[in-house]
């Protein structure tokens, strides 16, 4: 391992609405709303839950894509931290509309798609983002693009209108500016590792995976954050001071995404968004249940490393990747670990990592002929909202017999886990509905569920069991199946540190 050096602190360097911002003297865990808001006095953008759940703080965010483009997405400026914005360029609704009313505009008051107001801003900039990167397409393209925005006016049915209709105008051709522009933020971003320090707080942006080891094993009290969706709540909401920070956001190696035959592997900074297809095309339900995973603006931010390293027990995508067996690949200085997912929990708050060790990588194996997959989300509303009970399950059969079963779970105890109990009950038998009684029977021996403002203990308990008989259902044609989507990239085992 190389020996680390501290790099000498630069200013935060962005384009802000088209113009250059260079920031010196703020906080590193100031949030980009905050920001806007005070310094800038752009206040259009607003602040609802300073959590990511409402939308009304969307911004369009814009970087370079590495192929002389731009790649653009909406995200929640209340978590996301302003250091992080270095390199990038970042678009508010008083941008909107300096050459006249967009036809997103127009659509939005032609079809009175505003009451009260205060969340329309946030609304207008994740339309305007989603008709620029092409995610509007028909009716519910516009209804999941919009999952991740509150109006608590339920002025829904006119901003879905006005959604459809511009979803019929073309986009416009931005290749030219785009080329400009991502020239103009490479040279605003610099070299090497950004390091930035301010008000006694200290920010690390290393991108390469090596400068994210050695920086990481020279700091091991660092807090790692990549898009911040759970982090950025622990400076708005917990008021923690969070002295030192490492943005693993800009690591390219952890940025890739590699398709094989059996096996897909997955960079620990791929965002949702960016999985979703490939995870999608290992079974549909993977696909669903990412569709519903937080909203937009939390897929297009949320990194698949991130939600297995936070460990909460309430995780939706942990329990699919236990279900099918998938490995971690952890990294410390030059050694890499490969480990289970499902041994990577330990308990409540505590999981298998050591001080200085990352989250690399994760390899999750496709489907063989002889399995069976199922994922569902159980939550009191469909869209943008945390899991009661996550599901998922992989059986390998024999024939008509069961070999190996996998039965994991989320929100039934303090960290994602499986039901061994309910598995052997179903091993060496053919999956039928006294098989199935017998594993939701023994479930109860699995799980001793909580009670809170979610649901209670029994009615998850309950929940978890029919899950299984719905499952078993399907696989004896008596429920019909669910949906998929598609799409992505490709990871350097080599470049984290391994081979597979």
């Amino acid at each position: 391992m190389a020996q680390a050096t501290t790099p000498a602190s630069r200013p935060i360097r962005f384009v802000l609405n088209g113009e250059t911002r260079e920031v010196s003297d703020t906080l590193p865990t100031t949030t980009l709303l905050d920001y806007l808001r005070g310094p800038e006095r752009l206040t259009g953008t607003k602040e609802g839950c300073a959590e990511g759940d409402c939308g009304a703080c969307t911004v369009l965010l814009c970087e370079p894509d590495g192929d002389g483009g731009i790649a653009r997405r909406s995200v929640n400026s209340c978590i996301q931290f302003l250091p992080a914005m270095n390199g990038r360029a970042v678009e508010t609704i008083e941008h909107l509309g300096r050459d006249g009313p967009t036809p997103l505009q127009v659509a939005m008051v032609e079809n009175h798609a505003s009451q009260c107001g205060f969340c329309t801003p946030g609304f207008v900039m994740q339309l305007h983002s989603a008709w620029l990167t092409g995610a509007l397409t028909d009716r519910q393209s516009v209804k999941d693009v919009i999952s991740g925005n509150l109006c608590r006016c339920t002025g829904y049915g006119p901003i879905v209108e006005a959604g459809l209709e511009l979803a019929a105008e073309p986009v416009p051709d931005t290749g030219e500016a785009d080329a400009e522009l991502s020239t103009r933020l490479t040279e605003l971003e610099g070299e090497g590792i950004f390091a930035y320090e301010a008000g006694g707080g200290r920010w690390f942006a290393p991108t390469n995976v090596d400068d994210l080891a050695d920086t990481y094993a020279a700091h091991p009290e660092a807090i790692l954050v990549a898009g911040a969706t759970d982090v950025g709540l622990w400076v708005t909401k917990q008021y923690r001071e969070l002295p030192l920070l490492i943005d693993v956001s800009k690591v390219r190696d952890l940025m890739m995404i590699e398709e094989r035959q059996d096996k897909v592997y997955l960079g620990a900074s791929v965002t949702h968004r960016a999985a979703q297809a490939v995870l999608g095309s290992i079974h549909p339900d993977l696909g669903e249940m990412l569709r519903r995973f937080a909203g937009a603006q939390i897929r297009n931010a949320g990194t698949i490393g991130g939600n297995i390293a936070n460990g909460s027990p309430i995780g939706d995508l942990p329990p699919c990747l236990i279900a099918l067996g998938s490995r971690l690949f952890l990294r410390k200085g030059d050694d890499l670990r490969i480990l289970p997912v499902e041994d990577f929990f330990i308990d409540y708050g505590r999981q298998d990592r050591a001080k200085g060790e990352f989250v690399a990588a994760i390899e999750v194996p496709r489907l063989g002929d002889d399995q069976r997959f199922f994922a569902h989300k159980i939550s009191k509303r469909f869209d943008s909202d945390i899991s009661a009970v996550m599901a998922a399950f992989c059986l390998t059969f024999d024939g008509d017999v069961v070999r190996e079963a996998r039965l994991a779970f989320g929100g039934m105890a303090g960290v994602p886990k499986r039901a061994r109990e309910a598995e052997a009950a179903l091993v060496g038998r053919p999956f039928d509905a006294a098989a199935a009684g017998d594993a939701m029977a023994a479930m109860a021996g699995d799980f001793s569920p909580l009670t809170d403002m979610r649901a209670t203990g029994g009615y998850r308990l309950k929940t978890a069991q029919n899950l299984l008989k719905r499952f078993q259902l399907e696989q004896a044609g008596a429920v019909s199946g669910r949906i998929a989507v598609i799409g992505p990239q490709a990871l350097d085992l080599q470049a984290i540190g391994g081979a597979a």
